[in-house]
């Protein structure tokens, strides 16, 4: 698994209901726009704030949307090791083919501890894990070190780094360096080329939702070796990234799919949603990308 994937929003109405063809229209999207798989429920799928039926409703809907065309992840964020095995038991059975899994957060943990996680949780998994290294949500750092023996036990296939932290990424690439069939994604869109550059497998991302082509175009561009398309692209995403930074996250993401068309703009309760002010700029830089009515014909 490698290239351009996802990290779904989930569509929700004003009493925070699931929408799920609002789910479909938005997997009908990022499909159009050449993504290679597709992630439900991790953070800017607002995991952590919907309730047990909500995921449930969410994880499902993306399944059926995705139709088998391109793999479904499916996020994990839970405080304690019985109710991660619980998330990961039930996307087995709603479909998912890989569980992204955060540490266990609230607490401080020790690096053992975090390994000891990973390995009882494989133990119990029917489906191969992915760590998710996202410290200013969960407080806690994976290791690079840690990373790599849960990497040779075979306790995790994968990680997805969302520190924004580049020194981080590049310690996980060297110390897994020796396990070519690790896979590393960057969570942070922005650095994209620079992590491919370090033998990153790609990115799991959140622009994806409104510009899946844009961040598919530096995969690809990197790909075929060409350095300069690949920079101009990720020039582009940069911008993009920047657009939709603000806000309660990930407020101004459904901001921008609401402006698209594609959903509401509602958060999961207590979250409201984006200003109406930071909407309207929001509209107009949109507008400026030529992303409210399709791709940019400039491309």
């Amino acid at each position: 698994m490698a290239g351009v994937l996802v990290a779904l929003a989930s569509p929700l109405g004003r009493d925070g209901s699931v929408d799920e063809p609002a789910i479909g229209r938005l997997v009908e999207h990022v499909l159009a726009g050449g993504v290679h798989g597709l992630l439900a429920l991790g953070s800017t799928g607002e995991t952590a704030s919907l309730d047990e039926t909500s995921r449930r409703k969410v994880l499902a809907a993306v399944v059926e949307a995705g139709s088998g065309r391109v793999p479904v992840l499916c996020g994990v964020a839970q405080s304690h090791l019985a109710a991660a095995i619980a998330e990961v038991e039930a996307a087995a059975k709603l479909g998912a083919g890989v569980a992204l899994v955060a540490p266990p957060f609230y607490y401080p943990m020790s690096q053992g501890a975090l390994v000891e996680f990973y390995q009882r949780l494989a133990e119990r998994s029917p489906l191969p894990l992915m760590l998710y290294n996202i410290p200013q949500f969960t407080k806690v750092v994976a290791e690079p070190q840690s990373v790599a023996t849960l990497a040779r036990e075979g306790a995790i296939k994968g990680i997805k780094d969302s520190s924004r932290d580049f020194e981080y990424f590049e310690g996980v690439c060297l110390a897994t360096r020796d396990l070519p069939e690790f896979r590393i994604f960057t969570g942070s869109d922005t650095m994209l080329l620079a992590s491919l550059a370090m033998g990153g497998a790609g990115t799991i991302c959140g622009a994806g939702n409104i510009a899946p082509r844009w961040v598919v175009r530096v995969y690809d561009a990197y790909a075929r070796g060409d350095l300069e398309a690949a920079r101009s692209a990720q020039d582009e995403l940069y911008r993009l990234v920047m657009a939709v930074r603000g806000g309660v996250f990930p407020s101004a993401i459904k901001a921008a799919l609401h402006l698209q068309g594609i959903c509401e703009p509602w958060l999961a309760p207590p979250g409201g949603r984006y200003d109406e002010q930071a909407t309207a700029r929001l509209r107009e830089q949109l507008a400026n990308m030529n992303l409210l009515s399709g791709e940019p014909s400039r491309h």
